[in-house]
C-alpha cells in the first residue's frame, strides 16, 4: 500500500479521538490496579506507565484506529529505509542507522549508509583508545585528561546531557577516562570560564560543525586558539574536528583528527553519531558509547510495533497528540526525579520544539490545528521549590512526563530520618503522580487542589549507558511520530535562520530602520 501524506483532520479517526474530550477522571479511575494495568515494557529495563493519564480503552482504540488510518509505522519504515522524509531540505533521515540496522541498505553516491556510520564510530573508538593509552598525547608527551566541546544547539544540548548522564554511573564504575567540558554561547563569558577552568596544556578539543561554517561555533574556536596560543601551546596539537566529508574542516591540517557525519543526521538527533560519539568515547571509553547506542537501538525495534499497547513510543506520542489537540493543553514539562538528567529537559526542548514547531504541513501548506506543545523542565525534587505551584494550582493544565530510578548511581547514601535519600526521592516522585491527579477537597481555596493534572512515569531501576540510549530514542521517537500525526516535516528548522541572516547584515553594517535602532542601543 503506497504511503498517504495527508493532514491529521482529513482522517475520520482523528475527528473521532478529538470528541472524546473529557471522558475520564483520574479522581475516580485512578487506582492501584489501573497503575499495574496502564504500563508498557520499553527497551533495557525502562517501563511507560500512563495509568495517570486521562485515557481509557475506548481512546485507545481510537488511537490505534489513527495510527493505522495515518500509516505511521509504514512512515517509520519510509524513513530508516532511506525515503526522503525531509522535505524542505529535500533529504534522508538516517539517525536510527547510526545506532542499528531496521532494515534494507541505504545507498546514496555509492556510499553503504550503515557501514559509514560503523566505520567512524570504529574511527572514533580506535582514536579514543590512542589517547587514553598515551599514544596521542601532547607537545610534552603528556596525556591529556580533559576534552571540551566546541558547538552549539544539537552539538551541545544532546552531547553535554548524555555526559551528565553517565558521568556519576562512569565514576561509580571506574570509566571516566576523561572529564569532559563544554563551550557553546557566542558570550565570551561562556568561552573564557570554560577555558580557565581547563589545564590547557592537558585538554583536547573537539570542534563540532556539520557544515563547517557555523558563526557561533567558529567564533568560539578562534577564542579558544587564542587562549592556547598565549598559553605557548600549538591549537593544532590540541584540537579534533567533527563535520562533513564537504566542509572546509575536513582532512584539514588545523586539527590533529576528523571525524564525519553527513546531511542525513540532523544536529538534534545527532548524539548516537560521531557528535556525540567522540566526547562520550573520549570520555568514557568506546565500550560505554558502544552500549548507549545498543541501548537506543533496542528502543528503536520496539518502535516499529504497530500495537500501541506494545510501542510504547507511539503510545506516548499518541497521547500527547490527544492532549495537545482534543484536551487543548499548551505546554508539556519533562520532570527527571534525578541529578544526573538535569540537562535532558534542555536536550528535549530543542529536540520536540525544533522538530515540531510548525504552522505548514510537510508541503508548505498551512494546517488547522495547533501542533507542538512547549516544552520544560527541571529535575525533581528542586523543580518542586520552583515552577510545581503553577502545575498544581495555576489556571492551566500541563501534562506531565516524570523520568524516575530505583537506584541511584553512586549508590552512596545516609539514612536520615527513617529513609536514604534515593527513598526519599522516589517517594516525593511517587506522591507528586498522586497530588496531581486526585488533587484535595479543602475548605480554605487556597489550599484546594483540583487534582486532573495527568502524568506518565517512564522508570526503570538504574540509569545506565544502556537504559540512557533507551530513553533518548524513546523522545526521538515520540517526536518523529507526533510529527508524522501532525504531517509535518520535523526534519528541518527554518525557524532559526531568519534571525542568523539578521545578524550578519548586523555585523556587516548592511541595515537600517527598526534593526539599525535595536543594533544601536549595543553601539553597533
Amino acid at each position: 500500500m503506497a504511503i498517504s501524506w495527508e493532514n491529521a483532520d482529513s482522517l475520520e479517526s482523528w475527528k473521532k479521538l478529538m470528541s472524546l474530550k473529557g471522558l475520564v477522571s483520574l479522581k475516580k479511575e485512578l487506582t492501584a490496579q489501573r497503575v499495574a494495568d496502564y504500563q508498557v515494557a520499553d527497551a533495557c529495563g525502562l517501563t511507560y506507565n500512563y495509568a495517570a493519564k486521562q485515557v481509557n480503552s475506548q481512546i485507545l482504540g481510537v488511537m490505534q484506529q489513527l495510527a493505522d488510518d495515518a500509516q505511521l509505522t509504514e512512515k517509520f519504515a519510509a524513513l530508516y529505509n532511506g525515503e526522503i522524509v525531509n522535505t524542505g531540505e529535500n533529504r534522508r533521515v538516517l539517525h536510527h542507522l547510526l545506532r542499528g540496522q531496521l532494515g534494507n541498505d541505504v545507498i546514496y553516491d555509492g556510499k553503504n549508509a550503515r557501514e559509514f556510520y560503523v566505520a567512524q564510530q570504529k574511527a572514533i573508538a580506535e582514536f579514543a583508545d590512542k589517547v587514553h593509552s598515551g599514544a596521542v598525547a601532547n607537545a610534552a608527551g603528556e596525556k591529556f585528561t580533559t576534552v571540551c566541546q566546541i558547538g552549539i544547539g544539537g552539538s551541545d544540548l544532546g552531547p553535554r546531557a548524555m555526559y551528565l548522564a553517565l558521568e556519576g554511573w562512569a565514576k561509580k564504575n571506574n570509566t571516566l577516562k576523561m572529564t569532559a567540558k563544554f563551550i557553546s554561547n557566542v558570550d565570551p563569558d561562556d568561552g573564557a570560564a570554560v577555558a580557565a577552568s581547563c589545564d590547557l596544556a592537558h585538554t583536547l578539543f573537539i570542534l563540532v560543525s556539520k557544515s563547517g561554517t557555523t558563526q557561533e561555533t567558529l567564533a568560539n574556536e578562534l577564542f579558544v586558539k587564542d587562549f592556547l596560543k598565549k598559553a605557548n601551546l600549538d591549537p593544532s596539537k590540541h584540537m579534533i574536528a567533527v563535520t562533513s566529508e564537504t566542509s572546509p574542516l575536513a582532512n584539514n591540517p588545523a586539527y590533529l583528527a576528523s571525524f564525519y557525519i553527513d546531511d542525513f543526521i540532523g544536529g538534534r538527533f545527532s548524539s548516537t553519531s560521531a557528535v556525540g560519539g567522540a566526547v562520550l568515547s573520549l570520555a568514557f571509553g568506546p565500550k560505554v558509547f558502544a552500549e548507549f547506542l545498543d541501548g537506543a537501538h533496542a528502543e528503536d525495534v520496539l518502535a516499529c510495533n504497530k500495537d500501541i499497547t506494545k510501542n510504547p513510543a507511539l503510545l506516548d506520542a499518541l497521547i500527547g497528540v490527544y492532549e495537545r489537540n482534543a484536551q487543548e493543553y499548551p505546554s508539556t514539562a519533562i520532570l527527571p526525579y534525578s541529578q544526573a538528567l538535569s540537562r535532558l529537559p534542555a536536550h528535549l526542548q530543542q529536540a520536540d520544539m525544533e522538530s515540531n514547531g510548525k504552522s505548514v504541513n510537510r508541503f508548505g501548506a498551512p494546517v488547522n490545528y495547533v501542533t507542538g506543545p512547549v516544552i520544560f523542565g527541571e529535575p525533581g525534587t528542586n523543580g518542586q521549590h520552583s515552577f510545581y505551584q503553577l502545575l498544581h494550582q495555576g489556571t492551566d493544565i500541563v501534562p506531565l512526563q516524570f523520568i524516575g530510578f530505583n537506584d541511584s548511581q553512586y549508590g552512596e547514601d545516609v539514612i536520615v530520618d527513617g529513609s536514604t535519600s534515593q527513598k526519599k526521592l522516589c517517594a516525593n516522585l511517587s506522591a507528586q503522580i498522586v497530588a496531581f491527579a486526585c488533587g484535595k477537597d479543602d475548605e480554605n481555596p487556597n489550599k484546594q487542589f483540583a487534582g486532573e493534572r495527568p502524568s506518565s512515569l517512564l522508570y526503570a531501576k538504574q540509569l545506565t549507558p544502556a537504559s540512557l540510549g533507551a530513553l533518548l530514542a524513546h523522545f526521538e521517537n515520540k517526536i518523529m511520530y507526533q510529527g508524522f500525526i501532525w504531517n509535518l516535516n520535523s526534519f528541518d528548522q527554518e525557524g532559526v535562520q531568519l534571525g542568523k541572516k539578521l545578524t550578519k547584515k548586523v555585523l556587516a553594517g548592511e541595515m537600517d530602520g527598526v534593526l539599525k535602532a535595536y543594533a544601536g542601543i549595543f553601539g553597533l
